[in-house]
């Protein structure tokens, strides 16, 4: 059986494998001999790129040597739903003009690779026919020249494609182009409005929609209600045997046990929720807990187990949140390490031992921890509904990164913070729900302060599945400011960035 508790995309099952194009540069003028080295060459690197694990297929295409070659090729990128991103590598020289118009056209991320083919120099053999032949050193430059000139949004990456190093960060551009692509189809169920009198959890959706490509919509609460109610019993019967072979199940909550129904009512509202967003084509929702309609319980363990399965959440109605936990798990598919709604709760503040401790009232992810949850229930003390079943786990230690999404007005901002996970200094018997500890970099006090001034928001994505170029990568290829607080950080070298960046978003902003 899948252990229910790992991430896993929904996206990957339901669609065709992600490529990306791998595209090699030249000219006619070296004449046939040399071009058929060029390909072959080229088609041993895309292969090696294959060879190194990357979450999309790499797939080459024939190598371009003209103005209408490339127009067509990259034109053909932007119109193919599969093809997230694309790869240019100029083997030889090939003279900039030529890619004017396919790149003014291009839609899609780009990588360029500067490498070639050979590792070391024949020193003792090497004669013109392989200078000839091996000019990546200036074609690539060339090619370098007419992005700049065109103000063309790409990652460069610099090595030979056997160094990890390069293979890394390749990868972590795919990831990011993933990332980017599941936005521009990504439906948002929103159940209810946003927390009352709550500011940052509101943002502009039509500006969202023009900028990420992501649509948000509300729905009324009892329009799930209605999904739930339709559940039949065998199907809660099958799904609470499940939850006995995944969890450690609380007594009262088994077969017999005096909470039973609650669990039972637990898994009618996870089918429920599942079936709308499944017949929606949702890949995220929002929830809150001033506005449950008839559902008995405000949903926990159904939110809880959703995230674990790749869908997107964001508590009272928080939909930037949802989208990113959407994307972040579409990243981080496949890889070791959790993706989940977060919270910072509050502070463990004994000097030289600062951590945070993140929680929420029921929903974090099971993808953080590799240990056995418990099932367990509990009151909640708000929301003025039934005790809601839940996870109740401590995320593993491990190195991580704290994303929040905020929208500025002007703009939307992504805030990063270099985290390292790690176990409580005591046992939690008393705290009901699914938590982790993190010591923040560079110390808490900075992170506060820099994390405050950033104007970054309380919900957040926390991640050990996913580091910070990753993130680098993807506000990038989104247009996104992005501002990082690692362990070299200074409040006062941190609030000049801002004010420096406030200043470029203004300047360029088209609107």
């Amino acid at each position: 059986m899948t252990t229910p508790w790992k991430d896993r995309s929904f996206v990957n099952n339901s669609q065709p494998p992600q490529e990306v194009w791998f595209l090699t540069g030249s000219q006619s003028l070296y004449g046939p001999g040399t071009l058929q080295q060029v390909a072959e060459q080229s088609q041993a690197v895309a292969k090696r790129l294959a060879e190194a694990d990357l979450p999309a297929q790499i797939v080459w295409k024939p190598v371009l040597m003209d103005a209408d070659a490339i127009r067509r090729q990259l034109l053909e990128a932007n119109s193919t739903p599969e093809c997230v991103g694309v790869i240019a590598w100029m083997h030889t020289f090939s003279p900039a003009k030529m890619w004017i118009s396919g790149l003014d056209a291009l839609r899609k991320p780009l990588l360029h690779l500067h490498t070639q083919a050979n590792v070391a120099l024949p020193w003792s053999t090497i004669d013109m026919d392989f200078m000839n032949l091996n000019q990546a050193a200036h074609g690539d430059r060339e090619f370098g020249y007419i992005q700049s000139r065109l103000g063309v949004p790409r990652k460069t990456v610099a090595g030979h494609v056997e160094s990890p190093s390069v293979q890394h960060r390749v990868g972590q551009w795919v990831r990011a182009s993933i990332g980017a692509a599941e936005l521009r189809s990504l439906k948002v169920a929103r159940f209810g409005d946003n927390m009352r009198d709550v500011a940052v959890t509101e943002g502009d959706k039509v500006e969202a929609q023009l900028r990420f490509g992501v649509s948000v919509n509300t729905y009324g609460v009892n329009d799930l209600v209605a999904a739930v109610d339709e559940i039949a019993d065998a199907e809660i019967t099958a799904l609470v045997e499940e939850y006995g072979d995944a969890y450690a199940v609380a007594p009262e909550l088994l077969p017999g046990g005096d909470r039973h129904e609650s669990l039972r009512y637990g898994a009618r509202i996870e089918l429920g929720l599942r079936s709308f967003l499944t017949n929606g084509g949702f890949g995220a929702f929002t929830s809150n807990f001033e506005d449950l309609g008839g559902l008995r319980q405000l949903p926990g363990l159904a939110v809880q187990r959703l995230m674990a399965d790749g869908y997107g959440f964001g508590g009272e109605g928080d939909w930037k949140t949802s989208v990113l936990l959407r994307a972040s798990k579409a990243m981080a598919a496949g890889l070791p390490g959790g993706t989940s709604f977060m919270e910072d709760y509050t502070y463990h503040l004994v000097p030289g031992e600062e951590k945070i401790l993140g929680a929420h009232m029921l929903e974090v992810c099971p993808s953080l921890t590799t240990a056995r949850p418990a099932l367990e229930i509990h009151p909640l003390s708000i929301g003025g509904r039934e005790d809601p079943v839940r996870l109740r786990f401590t995320a593993d230690p491990g190195a991580g990164v704290v994303v929040g999404l905020s929208d500025l007005g002007s703009r939307f901002r992504l805030t990063a913070n270099v985290v390292q996970v790690v176990e409580p200094d005591e046992d939690l018997p008393q705290l009901p729900v699914a938590c982790a500890v993190w010591k923040p970099e560079p110390s808490l006090a900075t992170s506060a302060e820099s994390w405050l001034v950033a104007g970054a928001p309380h919900h957040t994505v926390l991640t050990t599945a996913l580091d910070r170029e990753v993130y680098e990568d993807f506000a990038d290829l989104l247009s996104v400011e992005l501002a990082v607080i690692d362990a070299s950080t200074t409040v006062r070298a941190f609030q000049r960035e801002l004010h420096w960046t406030d200043t470029y978003h203004r300047l360029t902003s088209p609107r």
